[in-house]
Formats: structure tokens, sequence, C-alpha cells
């Protein structure tokens, strides 16, 4: 037990330096981090896009200074966690030091890699999907109610992260009734630690419903822009192409689990799996919403595979290394943005990268980098520009000017480099911007940030003295390459009354 702690502790601080090694300092915030940011100036139970729990490390980053390390530290600080309850999940099984080294892996080596270093709420979310995991086997294997109640702690705590880890949670109750383990639903601590869970998460729960069910909303736009495009084929082959290097681990833990006898103690977790899958095509989740139930199969896939290399031979433990090392060093440019665009544009195209579907982005066309790593890019471009128009005019001009942005990304930004550029705050009727917009403010000029290409030909136009096309983005790798900085001044009360007006119908969409 002190050999596999030290191992483990080991590998966990490689775990959390590897990423900050890897990825090219180039490159800004993500997108959707800024958005997560700007909820730490907003504290509240819920928002219109995500639980709370992220808002929190928000907060903690604004007091300590706002620097891409710390905006890092969160999310890679729950992988390294995340690591130790999965190395935990193989002591726990019997596993030595190569099970935990193989549990490693994946973490370096496949999509956990990138996963683990974006400020988003997928981070807790697997982290405490992966502790729920722990806790049920655990119980299986002790019978102690406490690691009920860690599970009910563990599902509360998850549920104010992201609500996908509602589908892990069904799936594991459902999985349970297909098992000799259905006897813990007569164990009344399994209901007690339902209530702690409940009694956690229900604050979130009061607010969605004080708000009207804003995350009913989110989900359809969700659905009508991006989930309609998701296959059930391309979800199923993303399974297997998210983790490639090391899928060969957790298709053992799922064999493990379902199939050998050694395993039907936890074939729960068969049934988990299997039933969260379902579950996410029917409602046409994205490829990584499936991600908190690998960790736990990883464990089970490491430690099988120990005992295989012990009944046969032990020369198969430097194959089960050697794969993932040899193709995961080629995945590491897709996963993590190591070098500048060009660079890696560069490396895609001479390994046709392309074929894979990574650089399709969510118009289902190619581009030359993968969407999330162009979602890096320009926001500081965008906001310098933007404060260099917002500068052109004189004092009282800005005292009477709204900064405004078509999304979240945009405004998240904004806000993000306004101290650096002296500019004011910049709104957006995008998200949960719409609930930080002040109410029947008087517009006389508007700056406006947005990637309506066709913006200067809207009949708005005429609302105002005057309107022009200050500058754009012009990096061809950024995703906000074309976003358009306009200049309107002079607005008259007709344009007022259609904003206000806009904003309202915007409201009423949660009503």
């Amino acid at each position: 037990m002190r050999k596999t702690n030290k191992i483990i502790f080991l590998l966990a601080i490689i775990k959390f330096v590897v990423p900050y090694l890897l990825q090219n300092n180039f490159y800004e915030p993500h997108r959707d981090e800024f958005l997560y940011l700007v909820q730490g100036h907003h504290l509240a139970w819920g928002f219109a896009e995500v639980p709370p729990m992220l808002s929190i490390f928000a907060w903690l980053t604004h007091l300590i200074g706002d620097g891409m390390f710390w905006i890092k530290f969160w999310p890679d600080l729950f992988g390294t966690f995340t690591f130790i309850i999965t190395a935990k999940i193989v002591e726990k099984l019997g596993g030595k030091s190569f099970a935990i080294f193989l549990t490693f892996l994946p973490f370096i080596f496949g999509v956990y890699l990138r996963l683990f270093f974006l400020f988003q709420p997928n981070t807790p979310e697997v982290f405490f999907c992966t502790l729920i995991a722990y806790s049920l086997l655990r119980y299986i294997q002790t019978e102690k109610n406490k690691y009920l109640y860690l599970l009910g702690l563990s599902i509360g705590l998850g549920m104010l992260s992201k609500y996908s880890v509602a589908f892990y949670t069904v799936s594991i109750l459902t999985g349970l009734l297909f098992t000799k383990q259905r006897k813990i639903f007569a164990d009344k601590h399994l209901y007690y630690a339902g209530i702690v869970a409940l009694f956690i998460f229900l604050p979130t729960i009061l607010w969605e419903y004080n708000h009207h069910f804003p995350i009913i909303v989110h989900m359809k736009e969700l659905n009508r822009t991006q989930l309609v495009y998701i296959s059930a084929v391309g979800f199923l082959s993303d399974q297997l192409l998210m983790n490639l290097p090391c899928v060969f681990i957790w298709l053992a833990g799922l064999y493990f689990t379902a199939f050998s006898h050694k395993g039907k103690k936890y074939r729960v977790f068969a049934y988990a799996y299997i039933f969260e899958i379902i579950l996410l095509l029917i409602f046409h989740g994205k490829n990584y919403y499936s991600l908190g139930a690998y960790p736990v199969l990883f464990a089970f896939g490491a430690y099988h595979l120990e005992m295989f290399s012990i009944q046969r031979s032990k020369v198969w433990r430097f194959v089960f290394v050697l794969i993932p090392f040899v193709l995961g060093v080629l995945f590491i440019p897709i996963l993590l943005p190591v070098a500048k665009p060009a660079a890696l544009a560069h490396y895609y195209e001479v390994m046709n990268t392309a074929k894979t579907g990574l650089l399709k982005w969510e118009d289902q066309q190619n581009h030359p980098l993968p969407q999330d790593f162009a979602d890096m890019l320009s926001w500081e471009e965008m906001t310098q520009k933007m404060a260099k128009a917002y500068n052109s005019l004189d004092s009282n001009g800005k005292a009477h000017t709204l900064l405004f942005c078509d999304n979240y990304g945009e405004a998240g930004a904004v806000n993000y480099y306004r101290y650096k550029y002296h500019l004011p705050e910049a709104y957006s009727d995008n998200g949960s911007f719409l609930y930080w917009i002040p109410k029947n403010m008087h517009i006389d000029n508007l700056l406006l940030i947005t990637d309506d290409t066709d913006e200067m030909q809207h009949p708005f136009i005429k609302n105002f003295a005057s309107a022009v096309v200050m500058d754009s983005v012009t990096n061809k790798y950024a995703l906000e390459r074309g976003t358009l900085i306009i200049l309107f001044k002079g607005a008259n009360e007709a344009f007022n009354k259609m904003f206000q007006e806009k904003i309202q119908k915007d409201y009423n969409k949660f009503k």
C-alpha cells in the first residue's frame, strides 16, 4: 500500500505538470472559459447554461490574478484528483504498480489531456462521476454505509457542476437493478444519501424554478444549432477515437466487468456504461458527454491487463505501454495546441488529420485547426481593436457609449481584457449575459462586435446618425475571423425602443 501510494503521488505530480509544459503560450483562453470566468463576477445558484460550481472557482481566479496559470490550475487540479481516485480504484481491486501506471496513461495520451486543461464544467463533472463509481465500488466491497453517503455527496456536488451527471447517476442506478447488487435498494441509508444529494442540489433547483428553467431553453437552442447534427455512427466512433491510444485499456475494463467471472461482482459498471451510451444516443448528446463513465473502466481494464500479464507473460506489459506511447505522441498535437497555428496547421496537413474528422467544426466543414484551438485565438486582437474604436470618441461620447457583443465569447473576452485596455463593461443578450444587462438603459452610441457580415445592411441602421465599420478580426486561423467592430453614433428613440423590446423578447423566452 505504501509503495503504491508513492507511485500514485509521483504520477499525480507528473499529471499536473505535463499540460503546462505542452500548451504553447501563444494561445488565449477558450471562448467558453471567458463565459465561465465572467460568471465569477455574478455569483448565483445557477446560470442559463450551467449549475453554479465553476463560478466559485472563477471567483477564486479573480481573487488571485486572472492569469492563464490560474485559469488552467482548477481543471488541471480536478484532472489530477480524478487520476488519484481512478488509481485508488485499481488499488482497492488489488492492482499493483503496473496497473496504476496503465491507469495513468489515458490522462496523458487521450482526450483527458485536453479536457482537464479547459476551464469548463466538464472537469468537475468527470471527477464527480469517478467519485460516484468509487463510492459504489467501495460499498460493494465493504457494505459500509459511509460509502452510500459519499455516493450521495458525489451526486449532489456533481449536479452542481453539470446537469449531465444525471445521465451517469440514472445509468448507475438502473445498472444496479440488473445485478445482485439490487439489494442496495432495500438499504434505508441509500435513501438518506439521496436526501443528502437533493439537499445539496436544492438551491439550484429553486433557482431554475424561479427563473423559469432556463436550462430547458438552453438545451432546446443547443439541440437546434448543434446536437441535431450528431449522428449515432459519429457518436459511437468518437467513443473509440477520443481515447484511441488507450482504447484497449477501457475495452479490457468493459470486458472484465461485463463477461469475466471475477468481474461479475462489478457488473453494474458495465451496465452503467451501456445505459449511459444509450441515453446519450437517444438525446443526441455530444461525444464528450460520456467521459465521466470511462475512468472507472480504465481502472478495471488496467487491473485486468496486469493480471493477464502475470498469467501469460510479462512481455505483454511492454506491448501495453508501447501502444499508448507510440500513438499518444502523435495525438498530443491534436489534444493540446503545442505550437503556433501555422506550425500546427502544417502538421495536420502532413498527417492527413482532416480524414479523421478532428478538424471538422460545428459547420460540418474541415478547417486548418481544431475548433477548440481556433476558439483560443484573436480575442485580445478583437478587444484591442474595440478599444481603438472606443478611444476615437471624446470623453462625452465615451460616457454615453454602450459596448455590446453578439455572443458570450466576444463579451466575455472584452470583459477579461477590458482593464488592460481601459474599457467599460461589455454586454450581450446571449446566454447568461442577458441577466446582467442594466434595465431601461438609454443608448446614445453603440460600439458593436458582431460576426454578422451583413450587419450594415439591416434596417435599424437608419436609426443612427452614423454607422462606421471601424475594424475586423483578421487572423485567418481564428474562429472569430471576419468579426466586425462597428461604431454607431446618435441613436434615436426608435432604436432605443426597439432595443428594449428585443431584450424583453429575449427575457420572455425563459417564461
